[in-house]
């Protein structure tokens, strides 16, 4: 902890060494400075609790360098105590006109002197503690904005999160005393173990370093049985827990105070704050660690929920294949090529991944079909034809309008729609085709070209290549956007590869 220090300005070195003998021994630090631009730079270079400042100097006076002071942003907060032979009533109206807190006449009385310094030192301390929250308020409220913004369950890492924290709330500097020197993470449990780490700054990085895991069990032993957090200062660290301020001053650091978080998922301790630490500390550091830990829980609720969502819709587009022939990995094929061919047409991924997964649809209005027109070993006749067409509009009244389904019920609407305009249900040409349309038409046709039917044989990956971009009569290279069939030719190594895989 660091002893209050006092600024004494005077150009009388009789005076400093008054001061000097007065205030050392009860355990202040004292700076010195032996006029106005000397002080002023003093208080730009180090941490000022309180300044005693005479009135009467040769350049720059007491009155200008308060005036100084207390027109800084940065410094108005410290307390200023004038000094002066005089006692005349325009001086004080002055000295509080320029921002002093308080005075005191020459010669010193030494009790008067520690009486006021003492008291500007209390109000210093409840000033700071107001400067302190309001600043804390603002971090959390920043902190939490970022964590929001930026938060993405599919991706969320917990220690990633905990790391930010960190970062949040430890001291760079030793002279951010606000703030903790260092800050202890303990992950795990009793029955599955501990793992724990040590964050601080070491030349300006901040360096994490592993620590036993018997430290982190002691840390939840302290706050075991509470309220899920504990504060302690030093006095209280000394009379109460002596053990584990041993084991903290051996193997982490010496302790002068701390703050635990504790709960079922992490163990945060806080370690060596610049002041004493208060309920109200203890209670910002469990604030921030209840953001992280509430966006874990809202991560694993929204992955459980998104798991569940794609198990029904693989569920679904399984039920699609129960009359037909097209058994087994096909649905799955299908969703890995056209995801090839969107990056490769420069999607976005995002669109990659709906399309890899929703594609699997495409031909969920099957289920209203008969198994004897999809199994059928000679050729439909054009009522049955009709029919088969049916399982486009068929699927997409299954699908539904749900917003996390419209790429799949544009796909099973449009997959057999052909770029020249002779496809169906509705017969559309060129742009007019979705371009989820557009590449499922690709993919779903190579892979029904490499796969047995029926009614023909399976052709292997060079003979579907050479259809599809060269023409079979049936099939024909106008049937596909020029520019899915130009990604195809890039990347139909492949397409080859992921059917040899899944087969």
């Amino acid at each position: 902890m660091m002893k209050p220090r006092i600024l004494c300005v005077d150009d009388e070195p009789m005076n400093l060494s008054l001061l000097e003998a007065m205030l050392v021994p009860r355990g202040f630090e004292l700076l010195m400075a032996s006029n106005g631009p000397d002080a002023l730079d003093n208080i730009e270079r180090e941490l000022v609790d309180v300044v005693l400042l005479d009135v009467m100097m040769p350049g720059m006076d007491g009155f200008e360098v308060c005036r100084r002071i207390k027109n800084d942003e940065r410094y108005r907060h410290i307390p200023v105590v004038m000094i002066t032979a005089y006692a005349a009533r325009e001086n004080r109206i002055r000295g509080i006109e320029a921002g002093a807190e308080d005075f005191i006449s020459k010669p010193f009385d030494s009790a008067e002197v520690l009486a006021r310094i003492g008291m500007l030192l209390k109000v210093k301390a409840l000033d700071d503690q107001l400067y302190s929250a309001y600043h804390n308020i603002t971090s959390l409220t920043n902190f939490g904005e970022q964590l929001f913004t930026g938060f993405d369950p599919f991706h969320f890492d917990f220690m990633t999160s905990i790391s930010d924290i960190v970062r949040q709330i430890i001291a760079v500097s030793p002279e951010m005393i606000e703030n903790p020197e260092r800050i202890l993470v303990g992950l795990g449990s009793e029955s599955e173990g501990y793992t724990g780490y040590l964050f601080g700054y070491d030349a300006g990085t901040l360096a994490m370093t592993p620590l036993p895991a018997f430290i982190v069990h002691h840390l939840n032993t302290l706050v075991a049985g509470g309220t899920g957090f504990v504060w302690l200062n030093q006095a209280d660290l000394q009379e109460q827990h002596r053990e584990l301020l041993s084991i903290l001053n051996e193997h982490v650091t010496t302790v002068s105070n701390l703050i635990c978080h504790q709960s079922s998922q992490i163990t945060l301790c806080a370690l060596n704050y610049g002041r004493r630490v208060t309920l109200y500390d203890a209670e910002v550091l469990n604030s921030v660690v209840a953001q992280s830990l509430f966006l874990k829980s809202l991560s694993h609720q929204v992955q459980e929920t998104e798991d569940a969502f794609a198990y029904t819709v693989h569920a679904l587009a399984r039920a699609s294949e129960i009359n037909d022939e097209d058994t087994g990995n096909h649905i799955l094929r299908v969703g890995e090529y056209s995801a090839l061919l969107a990056r490769q047409l420069g999607m976005p991924e995002q669109f990659v991944a709906l399309i890899r997964h929703q594609s699997i649809m495409h031909d969920v209005g099957k289920i209203h079909l008969s198994p004897e027109i999809l199994k059928k070993p000679a050729p439909l006749t054009p009522e049955e034809f009709d029919l088969v067409k049916q399982h486009t509009t068929l699927g997409a009244a299954i699908i539904g309008d749900h917003v996390r389904l419209t790429l799949a019920r544009s796909i099973a609407l449009t997959h057999h729609e052909r770029y020249d305009g002779s496809g169906y249900p509705f017969g559309l040409a060129g742009e007019r085709i979705p371009i989820e349309g557009r590449i499922l038409n690709l993919a779903d046709q190579y892979d029904a070209l490499r796969n047995k039917r029926c009614y023909k044989a399976a052709f292997n990956h060079d003979t579907t290549f050479r259809i599809l971009t060269e023409g079979d009569g049936r099939t024909i290279p106008q049937h596909f956007d020029p520019r899915v069939l130009a990604a195809f030719r890039e990347i139909h190594g492949r397409f080859a590869e992921i059917f040899a895989e899944t087969v």
